[in-house]
């Protein structure tokens, strides 16, 4: 079935209406803030709503378990995009969780004909980081890397309109909206970028036709 791509006005409230999947993790809450701050409806998908510290008319918390495909499913319907910011609870571990968790996203999307989903993976599930340094870094995180790539792999095959934001290490500095984008490998002699970047570029990709259907990495 073909995506639908997002416009920025939504016909029956005005606004965009996301759903944010990891939203108590340093670039959900980024996202969360961010998204509010633009006019965004928000959904927060959370297993602990004590974690979330972000606060407004236009925020919703949902309070699950994304392993639960039904919960899941119920949570999705009725926006108009999806954000996952999830992470793994197994650091670097083998671990499927984030695969897991992502088709139960996925699958949820299909049932209620929800298209646009932007998905937080690293920089290196492409083998894209060049250099000595890259290659330790890739296979220090080899495992989380296999995780986030069978999520992607998920998404891909079932012909979402998709943005996959592959960021390099993160950091806690502000946001300055200044950030290197690359949709090939990764941006020249980039380390790190802010999760509050990180989020900036998931907010901007979900009304920015441009992202469709892309793998873009990210730095500082």
């Amino acid at each position: 079935m073909p995506y639908v791509i997002l416009t920025l006005q939504n016909e029956r409230s005005g606004s965009i209406k996301i759903i944010v999947f990891g939203a108590t993790g340093g670039v959900g809450q980024c996202v969360v803030k961010q998204a509010l701050e633009r006019g965004f409806e928000v959904t927060a998908f959370v297993r602990t709503p004590s974690k979330l510290q972000v606060k407004h008319e236009q925020l919703h918390i949902i309070q699950g378990d994304g392993f639960n495909r039904v919960e899941v499913t119920q949570a999705i319907a009725g926006h108009d995009a999806v954000v996952s910011c999830l992470g793994s609870s197994q650091g670097m571990k083998k671990s499927t969780e984030l695969a897991e968790m992502t088709k139960n996203i996925v699958d949820g999307m299909m049932d209620h004909k929800i298209y646009r989903i932007v998905y937080t993976a690293s920089a290196g599930i492409h083998n894209e980081i060049p250099g000595i340094s890259g290659k330790l870094v890739m296979k220090m995180l080899k495992n989380a890397l296999i995780d986030h790539q069978g999520a992607v792999n998920y998404i891909v095959a079932n012909k979402l309109n998709y943005t996959i934001a592959r960021p390099m290490g993160l950091t806690n500095k502000p946001l300055t909206g200044q950030y290197r984008e690359s949709a090939t490998s990764v941006p020249d002699k980039s380390k790190t970028i802010s999760r509050a970047n990180v989020a900036d570029f998931i907010v901007k990709a979900l009304g920015d036709s441009t992202y469709d259907c892309s793998s873009i990495g990210i730095a500082d």
